[in-house]
């Protein structure tokens, strides 16, 4: 580890990583935001699922004050973030085959849907049978993975392939496999990791995107305000009975 203090260092890998999303995902962050407006004109709905810690930022997009309210989750019991106990089952079940089809059997994806899969290293039978499965029902699915996992890592599915060969879109979040952006040498791991922070923004990016050229077309996008704003929640009420019918997190 160099001289600079650890916090700083963090910071500025961090920094590496957003400017190297902004600067070589753009095309894919065009195109996913394209791909979610589509869906929102088409009279579609709009869904994101991550696990473990992925779920951190499938969870942003949901019921944000800035963000879509027609963005719903996709919850597995048992692996949306790591409130289960003990924490390492969520783990496990990531690499449990057929969960993914008995969770779309009972969810309301449906064809002209999108669906965000979010998961770092793409490798788990999970995200894998998820994206396979959502595409066979005609739902549109963008991944959010680290790519480099794919050439550094076996996968856990039986097909042997990863999530971002099942997607219609993907984006690279860059990350390093292992997740960690430092190291020190009386540390005998490394530690850091900066795939939360680094995945929200490039979400977020995408979320723009999507709003902003629902709105170049003269399509009003479903925005939801803050509630600790004055007006926010009438505002958002209002929303939320105009597309009542395509979120489903109220229920």
């Amino acid at each position: 580890m160099s001289d600079r203090a650890p916090a700083g260092q963090f910071i500025d890998a961090a920094i590496g990583l957003l400017r190297r999303v902004r600067d070589e995902e753009a095309d894919s962050i065009a195109a996913a935001g394209t791909l979610l407006a589509d869906t929102v004109a088409g009279g579609g709905r709009l869904f994101a699922f991550g696990a473990g810690h992925s779920s951190l930022a499938a969870q942003d997009l949901v019921y944000r004050a800035g963000g879509l309210a027609l963005m719903n989750l996709l919850a597995v019991p048992g692996v949306v973030g790591v409130d289960v106990m003990p924490a390492p089952l969520g783990s496990a079940l990531e690499r449990v085959d057929g969960l993914a089809s008995a969770v779309l059997d009972s969810s309301p994806l449906r064809a002209g849907d999108a669906l965000l899969i979010i998961s770092l290293s793409g490798r788990n039978a999970l995200p894998v049978e998820m994206a396979m499965n959502a595409r066979a029902l005609g739902v549109k699915v963008i991944g959010v993975t680290s790519v480099a996992y794919a050439s550094e890592t076996k996968s856990r599915h039986a097909s042997g392939t990863y999530l971002k060969d099942h997607c219609d879109l993907v984006l690279d979040s860059k990350i390093a496999v292992g997740d960690a952006e430092l190291a020190h040498d009386d540390i005998p791991a490394p530690f850091a990791p900066a795939s939360t922070v680094v995945t929200s923004a490039l979400l977020q990016a995408v979320m723009a995107t999507a709003a902003t050229t629902l709105a170049d077309r003269g399509i009003e996008p479903p925005l939801l305000r803050s509630g600790n704003v004055d007006g926010g929640h009438d505002w958002n009420a209002r929303v939320m009975e105009r597309y009542r019918d395509r979120i489903f997190y109220r229920h």
